[in-house]
């Protein structure tokens, strides 16, 4: 009975067994199961990554941060401690590799690695226990080309509130600044004066198609059209401000030796002080030239612009290389200025101004070229001013078609200029007219003797060029015309006919053109209004290539305006 029992049960087990073998109900929870695992293992892969990929960007942001501030130039730190110390403060430390600092004259690079071991929370099912990550980064701080316009008020409101000592430390400093942290060569530096008009050396200025009135000094007239663009074309005719002033009552004839006329639109050649430096990298030489400037004039802030923006323009590179060839720019800079294009130079302008556009004075065309009607006799030092004809018979002799001139020394008339005729004279003299008898005179009497004298010396006519760099417009017509003609004819004729003026809202419009024309050609633009007026601000913030670039300032805070600008133009760039 028992062994039946047991084969009964042996059989039931078969055909459950049997049965199951040919049912298919229990497939589907098979492959269920194994659908979870590889969702529940691909899940955990990416937990584990997300994990992972996070621990790897807070060491980037460590390792970006550290050496960016590493490498700046401005930090005195050790660049490997600055590195170091960010990694400590983050509780990374144990995780930074390698670090690399190269450095020299106006660069540091700084480059470092990072690694990160991050346990698997899911991936070791599949053999996978831990993730490492990597991060590198590099930064650099480094002076490329770069090319600076500093364009400097000096008229003559400098010379008020100590603005122009303030002006000189921080412009010098400023220049200690960059040529300090930059490699040799790649830094130049152009100061531009300015003042009612800007100044070339004879070394610029004889590269230019410079009309020829006068040598006198050399600046440029331009025209409205001209601050429309940032270029000077070195073919193209350039009118050549005339040597004259519109101011002063001042005859430099009459010293010895001639003096040109004081308080002069356009300072003269042979004053050096106020000429544009072109391309500079010695320190000292900008210094010095920086200590001998000195204040007088108006303000043109407008042709300032005109000249730094040009020096900074590719059309003047043929200038340059003539300028190189003669030894007067360094032979680092022959090929600049580089084209606007280059994305490997930077070109800078520090605008500066105490005040806001005035007047600036122009000879008008008739008056520039030919001959005045003054004459001149050196020897005697004597006027003569040619009237024409004399219709009204001035000297009394009954011709009315002989030429006529005035003698402005005695206000008389005559028929030639001082010194190309005679005149007669009385001399007197003593004769005896009775004798002792030891034969000395014994009583005397005089005797006067009409006798016909050459005049001394020789006149001849002035050009308008010479007698406007000699004589100022004010002086002739005072000394020339008042004394004979109706003063308001004289004044209109001599004066107002002769002279023209661009005044300051005209030359606001210029400057925010010329100063857009930079901006437009990729220049950085900063300004700084040092004390100036309300309508100065107004024009150095338009001219400004942002908010961030204008700096308003009184007093010792230009210095920190120029510091801030130098560090602006070193700023830090992130190359990995």
């Amino acid at each position: 009975m028992g062994h039946h029992s047991a084969k009964n049960r042996w059989a039931t087990s078969a055909r459950f067994l049997r049965q199951f073998r040919r049912e298919e109900d229990g497939s589907m929870v098979y492959f269920g199961i194994t659908i979870f695992l590889i969702i529940l293992m691909m899940g955990g892969i990416g937990v584990d990554v997300m994990l992972a990929e996070m621990r790897r960007t807070q060491l980037q942001d460590t390792l970006d941060r550290a050496v960016l501030a590493a490498s700046s130039l401005e930090q005195q730190l050790d660049p490997q401690s600055v590195v170091e110390d960010y990694f400590e403060k983050s509780d990374l430390a144990e995780h930074l590799k390698d670090i690399e600092v190269v450095e020299g004259l106006g660069y540091r690079t700084v480059r470092a690695s990072a690694d990160t071991t991050v346990a698997t929370q899911f991936m070791h099912l599949s053999g996978v226990d831990s993730l490492t990550m990597n991060a590198e980064s590099a930064a650099e701080e480094r002076i490329g080309d770069v090319e600076i316009s500093l364009i400097l008020d000096v008229s003559g409101s400098m010379n008020n509130n100590n603005r122009l000592p303030n002006l000189k430390v921080a412009a010098k400093s400023f220049v200690d600044t960059l040529t300090a942290t930059t490699e040799d060569g790649k830094l130049s530096i152009s100061i531009v004066p300015y003042a009612t008009q800007v100044s070339a050396p004879e070394s610029l200025a004889q590269h230019l198609n410079l009309s020829s009135e006068h040598s006198y000094s050399n600046c440029v007239n331009f025209d409205s059209a001209d601050f429309n663009t940032s270029s000077i074309d070195p073919t193209a005719p350039l009118e050549r401000t005339m040597h004259f002033s519109p101011w002063s009552t001042y005859d430099g004839r009459r010293y010895d030796p001639k003096r040109t006329v004081q308080s002069p639109i356009c300072e003269p050649a042979t004053d050096n002080s106020r000429e544009i430096v072109v391309l500079q990298k010695d320190a000292t030489y900008m210094k010095n030239f920086i200590d001998s400037l000195w204040g007088g004039g108006n303000t043109s802030i407008d042709i300032g612009m005109k000249w730094g923006t040009a020096l900074l323009n590719s059309s003047l590179q043929p200038v340059i290389q003539n300028m190189v060839d003669n030894g007067d720019v360094h032979t680092d800079f022959a090929a600049r200025p580089n084209p606007t294009s280059s994305s490997q130079t930077l070109k800078v302008i520090v605008l500066m101004t105490d005040g806001q556009n005035t007047s600036q004075g122009y000879v008008e065309p008739e008056y520039r070229t030919g001959d005045s009607n003054i004459w001149w006799n050196d020897e005697a030092e004597r006027y003569s001013v040619y009237i024409g004809e004399d219709t009204g018979d001035e000297d009394g002799d009954g011709n009315t078609t002989e030429p006529m001139f005035f003698w402005p020394y005695d206000r008389s008339w005559h028929d030639h200029a001082y010194g190309e005729g005679v005149y007669e004279e009385t001399q007197q003299t003593w004769e005896c007219r009775s004798y002792r008898r030891n034969g000395s005179c014994k009583r005397y009497r005089k005797v006067s003797t009409v006798v016909t004298v050459d005049e001394p010396g020789s006149a001849e006519i002035l050009t308008y060029a010479d007698l406007w760099a000699f004589t100022s417009v004010k002086e002739n017509r005072n000394k020339h015309y008042y004394r004979w003609m109706d003063t308001s004819q004289a004044h209109q004729d001599w004066y107002e006919d002769v002279v023209s003026w661009v005044h300051g809202s005209a030359k606001d419009v210029r400057t925010r053109a010329i100063c857009e024309a930079a901006k437009n050609d990729g220049i950085v633009v900063f300004s700084i209004p040092f004390e100036a007026t309300t309508n100065g601000k107004a024009v150095l913030k338009d001219c400004a290539s942002s908010i961030s670039h204008y700096f308003p300032v009184t007093g010792t805070e230009i210095e920190d305006a120029f510091a801030s600008i130098a560090s602006s133009i070193r700023q830090l760039r992130l190359t990995q």
